[in-house]
This record gives structure tokens, sequence and C-alpha cells, in this order.
């Protein structure tokens, strides 16, 4: 037991190393997107049902852009675990030929037919919002964001190969930067103090996006004045040509993780659309429970992406046992974190829900949502931490199985049928379709077990 699962003091160590500066930033972005969330839910239902249906919509267009790039960070990984600091500037190129691309396609249609993106949202109220003014608010909201895509992709091209290389503290500390400057803009933009107008769900916009490009400036700023630190980027713009050769390969092995993150971001803004049949009291309450949820992910999140460096740079390597065994006892560590994380959650349940300036039926809903959220907590620490493992081989074509195709045909399908074609309430719904995850969970178990994914894609 303890040798297979329980690491030494030099493996936490450098888990730590390489977990803590992603879980500290993401905590703090989550803890501010969770003020963010109270502070347009003060507000009313209306606008917080506009900036969260806006907020899915960024989200699809944020993992395509995410998607896009993680084939070349495989590479990336790899080439920077042999020390071949030109195939890392060489990857970093590609990443950001493919992100442009994908943010450019996002931003153009996002501005000509946002308001139809937002309407497949807004249905029968039942009394809990107004679907006009979920569109006006969402609409406003959206034409404010668009204008943060432009830093959003160039950071996301910086910090995730600096992350690749193992430097993810500078990421986090432009992060906490980003997170009290959005924060501080949040309260003087929305509720108008300190003489500033009050903008409301603009406001909260223009906090966003300024803070984006603080972010992406000190990113930027760093990397180019430590090139000891960033070897790499001595040779990222000595030409603006990428090798044939490499860019089939990333194109090979990126396009399915590509489709993987679009698909499987489509599918959880389909599955909310589905949800949002019931009504915008539901809406509402899943952007609760979304907001809540989201801030307790970054654990196994941060462990998942410091799985895909950590070994991905082993293999790259040459060290597959090695890599092997650091799987396994990082998996074990993600599940026995959110099994802690699920029980705080549950106690909190009725907590967070009281924040929120709406309806108690709302309130209720989102109690009962993130209980649910916290029962299948280590299920989904545990598939989050097979993904990334079969994804640092390169087994991209399995993972696109293994998640989105996955996600499409259950879960996907079930909300569907379950919101059109029956009377179950949202609560036993949500649940079904969820309860899904644990049979995600054992089938990832069984994928890594076999080892197929154990490969150096460098040589």
């Amino acid at each position: 037991m303890q040798k297979n699962f329980i690491g030494d003091s030099f493996f936490y160590r450098r888990v730590a190393q390489v977990a803590l500066p992603i879980i500290i930033q993401n905590t703090l972005t989550n803890f501010v997107q969770l003020l963010d969330g109270i502070m347009v839910g003060r507000l009313g239902t209306d606008p917080m049902n506009g900036v969260s249906i806006v907020g899915q919509l960024v989200f699809v267009l944020c993992l395509c852009m995410w998607g896009a790039g993680c084939g070349a960070g495989i590479f990336t990984a790899q080439y920077f675990g042999k020390e071949d600091h030109k195939g890392v500037a060489d990857t970093f190129r590609i990443k950001a030929y493919l992100i442009t691309a994908i943010t450019v396609t996002g931003s153009v249609l996002l501005s000509f037919y946002g308001d139809f993106f937002i309407k497949l949202f807004i249905h029968d109220s039942n009394g809990a919002g107004d679907p006009a003014a979920t569109l006006k608010y969402g609409h406003d909201y959206l034409n404010i964001m668009i204008i943060g895509f432009i830093p959003m992709a160039i950071g996301m091209i910086y910090s995730n190969t600096l992350r690749d290389i193992g430097e993810t503290s500078v990421p986090m500390k432009a992060g906490v930067a980003a997170i009290f400057v959005n924060l501080f803009l949040n309260w003087v933009l929305i509720f108008g103090n300190l003489g500033a107008p009050k903008l409301g769900v603009i406001g909260a916009g223009i906090a966003t996006v300024i803070a984006r490009f603080v972010e992406v400036t000190i990113v930027l700023v760093w990397t180019h004045t430590h090139k000891n630190n960033c070897k790499f980027i001595q040779y990222a713009y000595k030409t603006f040509k990428v090798p044939v050769q490499l860019t089939n390969q990333i194109i090979l092995k990126g396009f399915p993780l590509a489709v993987n993150e679009t698909l499987w971001s489509l599918g959880q803004t389909m599955m909310n659309q589905s949800y949002s049949v019931l009504g915008l009291g539901v809406v509402a309450a899943m952007n609760i429970t979304s907001t809540i949820g989201n801030f307790f992910n970054v654990f196994f999140f941060a462990i998942g992406e410091s799985i895909a460096i950590i070994v991905g740079q082993l293999l790259g390597a040459d060290k597959t046992q090695e890599a092997k065994a650091t799987a396994k006892k990082m998996t074990f560590l993600s599940v026995a974190v959110c099994i802690v994380i699920g029980m705080i959650m549950v106690f909190c349940k009725d907590v967070f829900p009281s924040f929120y300036n709406t309806e108690n039926s709302v309130k209720e809903l989102a109690a009962a949502f993130i209980l649910i959220n916290a029962m299948l907590f280590p299920a989904q620490a545990c598939l989050h931490c097979c993904y990334f493992t079969i994804r640092s081989g390169g087994k991209t074509l399995i993972t696109l199985l293994f998640d989105s195709v996955f996600v499409m045909a259950t879960q996907v399908s079930t909300a569907f049928i379950l919101t059109r074609f029956t009377s179950l309430s949202i609560i036993w719904i949500y649940f079904i379709v969820r309860s899904w995850e644990i049979l995600k969970a054992l089938i990832g178990i069984i994928l890594v077990k076999k080892g197929i994914w154990v490969k150096n894609v460098t040589v």
C-alpha cells in the first residue's frame, strides 16, 4: 500500500513545487470569481443569469483555445525534459498560431451571433427572472468581454508554456496581481464607489478585461527579462517558421485534444442548456453551484495538470517506471484530498447560496446541487488524474474517447432526454447525469493500469 500509493518526502516536495503555485493561483482566481458572482448576484437574478450565460460561452472559447495548445504542450514538456530548448521554442510558435486562429474565429462568431447563443439559455422563467432583462444584461456583458479575448489568448500561450517547463510560480504571481486589480475594480465599477459611475454588469466586464491585460503584461515582461529561466524565448522569435514534421506531429497528436476540449466544453454547455429548459431559476441555481464548484475544483485540477508536467518530463527523459509510479501516487493523493474537501462542501452547502440576492427556491436548488457535487468529488478527482496521465504520453485519441465522447454519449444525451421527455425533478435529473462520472472514473483506472499511455513522443 505505502510503496504503491504513498510517496517519500522528495516526491511530495516535487509535487508541491509544481502543484502549489497552480493551486494558489487558481484558488485566488476562483475566490475572486466567487466574489464576482456574489457582487453581480447582489444586483438581482437577471444580471446574475445574464453574466452566467455569457460565462458559459466564454468558457467554451477558453477551452477551445486551451485544447488547441494542448498538443503542443505535450511536446513542450517532453522537449524540456530532454533539455532541447529549440524544440520548446518551436512548440511555442505552433501553439501561438493555433490559439490565435481559435481566438479570431471565436471573436467573430460571438460578435455577430452572440445574442443568438444567449437566447438558447433563456426559457420560461416560472416567476424567477425576466427573459428580456436577462438577454440585455448578457448582451452588454458579452460586448465588453470580447475585448478581453486578446490578453486571454496571449496569456494562455505564454503561461501554458511556462507551466510546461515547470515555471508555475510566475503565472501564479501574475494571476494574484490581476485578482486584486479585478476585485478592486469590481467594487468600484459595479456599485459606483469612490465617485465612479454605477455600471453594474458592464463594470464587471470592464474590471475583468483590465485585470487580464495586467496579468498578461506581467507574464510577458518576466519571460523576456529572465532568459536564463526561459531559454526557449531566445529562439522563439528568431524565425516565424515552424518545422513541418513537428507541426504535423503536433497536429496529429493535438487535433484529438483540440476536438476533445471543444466537444467537452460544448457538452457541459449543452447540459446546462438542457437544464435551462426548466426555467431561469434553474439557470441561477446552476450559476451558484458552478461558481462554488470551480472554487474547490482547483485542487484536483492542479494535481492533474501537475501530472501532465511531471510525468511528461519523466517520459521525455525515458524514466518510464518512475513515470508510472508517480502517476499512481499523484492520483491517490488527489482522491484523498478531495474526500476531505467533499466533506467540507457537505457541511457548507447551505451557507454559500445565502450570500446571493435571489429567491429562496433558487438557494434551495443550489444547496442540493452542491451536495451532489460533494458526493461525486472523489470520482471527479480520479477521472481527472486519469485523463492527464493518458494525455502525458500523447495518447490523444484515447483521451478524446475517454473524455468528451463519453460525456456526449452519456451525460449530454441523458440530460437532453430527462429534461424534455420526463417529469423528474431537476435534482434527480442532475444526480443521474452526474452519476455517469463514477463509471468514467472506473474506465480511467483500467486504462491507466494497462500502461498503454507510456510513450516518449520526442524520439
